[in-house]
């Protein structure tokens, strides 16, 4: 649901603003989405803060340059802001709690809002420079100019996010890990128009379900699939076991109409059943598609706010793959398969470290024994988990001083 709000020509009086944030929750609060009304923070996270809260943060653990004062810019994150004032990005929450009395959730940071740095008895806090809004959940309620027109927004929709969501939200639904024989069971593309051995975006083409789930319209209406290939296998680095099967992503088709069955005489004047299979139209395609391809039903859209923070437990993974059908190495902004998923308490927004495997190479130092040696690992970066399934999981290269390769371990950041 979409809250309607009309701007009208002038300047907004704060009184007139704090009535509007008031009104506003009271009548379609139920109505937000779910990103906008429950956001995640953890009791563990909510303590961290509290007590950084009461003690303030040791000047030691702040940022190099962290600046005296910052205002909130559009196109800010937590994560950036959070890595301005502190050594470690993922500490948002002491980060909050060095103003929590303000910042009510620390979710909802919006443009403008102005941020103090406070040094003063050898502790670092940080104070707003203007109202955070009614309870700490609103935009800055200081004079704003409007335009004349009607705008359709959610009420969260200015506050800056955890990270850029752009960079992962085409990964949440694209990607998929299944078991051994899913994808080979699932409905396939039986032809197409005119013989064409490829299709593209605008193409029609027909499609085949299993006869105990036939491909059907919901209560006759179109209903949307994702297009998959080559279930590939991702093996452990380490124990080289087989801990899912990745598809490759084609693009969508909506099924417009259902499988069915037709009566035909041969011939021979005998009548039998044949089936006829279901009509699909390519309505987007990342790759060309053909016959043979597979159909997985559309997951729903998912809004989550993503809450980069360190495993509560010891982490030792490693680096199966990088997403893309010709990637040897990934860079920062890149998508990598880890070895380690939701079975192993991996939970969307945990950071890990990234270490880089010590090269192996010949003492030739000691002319005599020439020993084999292996260089200690280095940490080459930061990663986040941004979906998780069984097994394995997907994250997101946030920070990196050299290219990630297959095999690199990831571990807790501190």
């Amino acid at each position: 649901m979409m809250a309607r709000s009309i701007a009208m020509q002038g300047k907004a009086s704060p009184q007139w603003l704090k009535c509007l944030l008031v009104a506003i929750p009271a009548a379609v609060g139920a109505c937000l989405p779910a990103h906008a009304q429950d956001l995640i923070v953890t009791p563990g996270q909510r303590a961290t803060a509290a007590q950084a809260a009461q003690t303030g943060i040791p000047l030691s653990e702040l940022s190099a340059n962290a600046p005296d004062n910052y205002t909130v810019k559009s196109g800010d994150t937590l994560w950036a802001i959070s890595g301005m004032f502190l050594k470690s990005p993922w500490r948002w929450p002491e980060l909050w709690g060095m103003n929590m009395t303000e910042v009510r959730n620390p979710h909802l940071i919006f443009p403008g809002q102005q941020l103090f740095l406070d040094r003063s008895g050898g502790l670092a806090r940080l104070r707003m420079g203007q109202n955070a809004s009614i309870n700490g959940e609103g935009p800055p309620t200081n004079t704003v100019k409007v335009s004349p027109r009607t705008r359709y927004e959610t009420l969260s929709s200015s506050a800056i996010p955890s990270l850029q969501v752009n960079l992962i939200e085409p990964f949440l639904a694209e990607p998929i890990i299944l078991d051994e024989g899913v994808l080979e069971r699932a409905p396939r593309i039986v032809a197409t128009q005119e013989g064409r051995v490829l299709l593209s975006r605008g193409d029609r083409a027909y499609a085949r379900g299993t006869d105990d789930a036939p491909l059907a319209l919901v209560n006759g209406k179109p209903v949307n699939y994702r297009v998959y290939r080559n279930a590939t296998a991702l093996r452990d680095p380490v124990t080289k076991a087989v801990l899912g099967y990745e598809a490759q992503y084609l693009g969508k088709v909506a099924l417009v109409r259902g499988q069915s069955s037709t009566e035909v005489t041969q011939a021979d004047g005998q009548t039998v059943t044949t089936p006829v299979p279901a009509t699909i139209d390519i309505v987007d395609s990342k790759e060309e598609m053909r016959t043979g391809d597979r159909l997985m039903p559309d997951p729903p859209r998912e809004f989550l706010s993503y809450v980069p923070r360190a495993p509560s437990r010891p982490v030792q993974g490693a680096v199966v793959s990088m997403y893309g059908t010709s990637v040897a190495n990934a860079a920062q902004n890149q998508i990598v398969v880890l070895n380690k998923g939701s079975a192993d308490g991996i939970e969307r927004g945990h950071v890990l470290a990234i270490l880089s495997d010590g090269q192996s190479l010949v003492d030739k130092t000691d002319a005599g024994k020439r020993e084999q040696i292996k260089l200690p690992d280095e940490r080459n970066g930061l990663l986040m988990v941004f979906r998780t399934f069984d097994k394995l999981s997907y994250a997101l290269i946030l920070e990196i001083t050299d290219a990630v390769k297959v095999g690199d371990r990831v571990i807790n950041p501190r």
